[in-house]
């Protein structure tokens, strides 16, 4: 591992991996944070004993003159966080169908639901997660637009799982779910065995991770590069975890932005991420 720290004592202060970080994951994370911290810790960076979670792992981390380390969605760090945050370098999951770092969503609907193939939904009432969602939102809006179909949203759900809830309870007929959140939920929630994956949409740069802006991007990079290489493979597996690759920050500025969920909508009782 090579780099400075450079003014990272200011910097030492917040870690999140929120964006994959339930079921099993949760204590695969752990110990991959545990690999990287010590890492960071031998060449003289405050790194955080714990990851933060919860809401605080977000938009709070984020945003935060202090965060070392966190994962944000492709949709925030285009439209918000370029120029505020510096890039580190993006997971790769080996998605199928995807180059390494890229990744793509997935169209479910009930099992039982007699339409055929994503364009007999069209029109059909619509679950996302958030209006920030490259995965929940914009990547499956901008893919139906390409094929000419309609996805009117009638529920905003906080969280993919909850949008996948939302689907089978029949609050909503199509939700497109990011392919890792998909591949994390088979085993650990059986909500999975009353959907089927009707349709996927294309490739894109996948969750970046990040630090504060002049962070130590490069220290970052390395470490996790041998972090990931060291975890176990159980944990790996877990994760569905290959490695880490970097794509350049115009491939991310490219992905297309579709417009917003036009009107309030109803929520899940229990909204998370």
């Amino acid at each position: 591992m090579s780099g400075s720290p450079g003014s990272i004592a200011s910097l030492g202060q917040i870690a999140s991996l929120g964006m994959y970080d339930f079921g099993p994951a949760m204590a695969a994370n752990d110990r991959l944070w545990a690999g990287l911290r010590d890492r960071l810790r031998a060449v003289g960076v405050a790194a955080p004993e714990a990851l933060t979670r919860g809401e605080a792992a977000y938009w709070p981390a984020w945003e935060a003159p202090n965060l070392l380390l966190s994962q944000t969605c492709g949709y925030p760090f285009r439209a918000r966080l370029v120029g505020r945050v510096t890039y580190v370098g993006t997971p790769d999951y080996g998605v199928e169908g995807c180059a390494p770092g890229q990744y793509r969503s997935v169209f479910v609907v009930r099992a039982d639901d007699p339409r055929d193939g994503l364009a007999a939904f069209d029109g059909a009432g619509f679950a996302y997660n958030e209006a920030l969602s490259q995965s929940g939102w914009a990547a499956p809006q901008t893919h139906a637009t390409k094929l000419g179909l309609r996805l009117p949203p009638v529920l905003k759900t906080g969280e993919h799982r909850l949008s996948a809830h939302a689907v089978a309870e029949g609050r909503a007929d199509i939700a497109a779910l990011d392919a890792v959140t998909w591949a994390l939920l088979q085993g650990v929630d059986d909500v999975v065995r009353s959907l089927r994956v009707v349709g996927m949409t294309d490739p894109t740069p996948g969750l970046p991770y990040i630090t504060a802006l002049g962070g130590p991007a490069d220290l970052l990079h390395a470490a996790l590069a041998e972090a990931i290489a060291d975890l176990a493979p159980e944990d790996r597996a877990t994760l569905h975890l290959r490695g880490i690759v970097r794509i350049p920050q115009t491939d991310y500025l490219a992905v297309p932005n579709p417009p917003a969920p036009n009107s309030p909508l109803p929520q899940a009782d229990q909204p998370a991420r």
